[in-house]
């Protein structure tokens, strides 16, 4: 059904992008040319504006119908959804393989670390002895 309405949707806009561009505008436009022609100046702007009317009533009908089709044929997602049974709740994800934050062991039961008051300790020396000397 969408894709039909969507066929649909496009020949009415080309149509209109045609009618549009064959109208004759105060510059010329693509309607540049004498009074020569199988339609009088008159009965061309009647026909034409008329036929851009409904063509334009025709692309609003369509844009909401595909508006409405598109919202209610949509089934809501939800992402985690999409996350295996396997691995939830397990602590393998991303974060918990980069490994302990600052020198602290990592928890062993998969609880977040404690929270130490005061101040942070220092950051603890390179353990090699082959450092370059700063001093």
């Amino acid at each position: 059904m969408q894709t039909v309405l969507i066929v649909i949707h496009l020949m009415i806009v080309l149509a209109l992008v045609g009618v549009v561009l064959i109208q004759r505008s105060e510059g010329g436009g693509l309607g540049i040319g004498g009074g020569s022609g199988f339609m009088s100046a008159r009965g061309t702007a009647n026909a034409l504006t008329r036929t851009t009317a409904i063509l334009a009533t025709l692309f609003f009908i369509t844009s909401l119908v595909l508006g409405i089709l598109a919202r209610y044929e949509s089934k809501p997602t939800d992402i985690l959804d999409r996350i295996p049974a396997s691995q939830q709740g397990q602590g393998n994800g991303i974060l918990d393989s980069l490994g302990p934050a600052s020198g602290q062991p990592a928890p062993a039961n998969g609880a977040a670390a404690p929270a130490t008051s005061g101040a942070a300790a220092p950051a603890p020396a390179p353990a090699n002895n082959q450092a370059v000397p700063t001093k």
